[in-house]
């Protein structure tokens, strides 16, 4: 176990998988994450069942993989350990359905902390509340397991009825890779307010607005689409695969000086006081539960807003300059 800065981080020799013997997990949903750690848990030895509804359209692919499905209340009646992996938005629906299989010293368990820490699940006292989440998308997850490799992760506890919430975590997290990389241990409301935070202000948010509107400024100066849209996206991937390999310094020294001078005196300048304003507030809607109560409002009418936000980025120009460019790239047909 190594101390870096303020985080407590766990490796494969601070977990031991042996708190996982004998006990049946129960993995509820079959998308991005669930797929990979049913797989993962299954290779490592572990009792897997995969929850699915009976018109679940992953049915068959968790039956292919080799993998046990029932449905998710005969799922968590057969589990020690539930890994409640559907969609946030209908985790709620789906707890309500198998809160009474859950016995005492079960273990209640979340990729993301966003139901149990705006109380949109109020589990049971009587059980663990724990949480593994892999910070990468699943097939990433499954690709590094299979490679022997590692994904970093994030381990929080939130009930401890037993006990041995954390080692029955860790032991989850060494399972499907996580420990191999480092596990971070964090608690709910961290993990779920900086989850959202950096989503929206930064990776998600923050990032394609800045692509669009850096877009739009060289378009309406009169440059060509496809020289924006190359400048102001297809570099992006290059300047990013720098900052995760080795942090800005290693961006700072990949990049030519020219670049380097033009982007500490001009960057600020675009990604103002302003923006860090914006950020501020962004954050406090993030931690006062304003957002939470907006997308959670937004589900029940049938999603409106969203729809509509999502179909005026999808018909941005941006997107099909980018297409008809990706389709005339040399590996387009290899990917294909």
């Amino acid at each position: 176990m190594a101390d870096k800065l303020n985080a407590t981080i766990y490796y494969d020799d601070d977990a031991d998988q042996s708190y996982l013997d004998d006990t049946t997990v129960a993995v509820l949903g079959y998308g991005s994450q669930g797929h990979a750690h049913a797989q993962n848990l299954a290779d490592s030895g572990v009792d897997v069942v995969v929850g699915l509804r009976e018109d679940s359209s992953s049915r068959a692919a968790a039956e292919a993989d080799g993998l046990r499905v029932a449905t998710p209340v005969e799922a968590a009646a057969q589990a020690q350990v539930v890994s409640v992996l559907v969609p946030d938005t209908i985790q709620p629906a789906v707890y309500e359905q198998i809160k009474d299989e859950l016995e005492a010293g079960d273990t209640l368990q979340f990729a993301h902390g966003f139901n149990i820490h705006y109380n949109q699940i109020n589990p049971s006292e009587d059980i663990d509340v724990t949480l593994v989440a892999p910070k990468s998308p699943g097939h990433l997850v499954r690709r590094n397991y299979e490679a022997d490799e590692g994904t970093p992760g994030l381990v929080a506890i939130y009930q401890d009825e037993t006990g041995e919430a954390k080692e029955r975590a860790l032991a989850y997290a060494k399972a499907i890779g996580c420990t191999r990389a480092g596990t971070i241990e964090t608690s709910f409301k961290e993990e779920t307010e900086t989850d959202l935070f950096g989503e929206q202000a930064v990776l998600c948010g923050g990032v394609t607005s800045l692509v669009k509107q850096g877009y739009e400024t060289l378009v309406e100066a009169g440059y060509s689409p496809e020289m924006a849209y190359f400048e102001c996206l297809n570099e992006l991937k290059l300047i990013v695969d720098l900052m995760y390999e080795g942090g800005l310094s290693e961006m700072w020294e990949s990049v030519s000086y020219t670049a380097e001078y033009g982007g500490l005196t001009r960057g600020d300048r675009v990604v103002d006081e302003h923006a860090r304003e914006q950020m501020e507030q962004v954050l406090e809607e993030v931690q006062d539960g304003s957002f939470a109560r907006q997308w959670i409002l937004e589900n029940q009418a049938g999603r409106p807003n969203y729809d509509q936000l999502r179909s005026a980025e999808e018909s941005h120009e941006i997107e099909a300059v980018g297409e008809e460019l990706r389709g005339l790239f040399s590996w387009a047909d290899e990917e294909k």
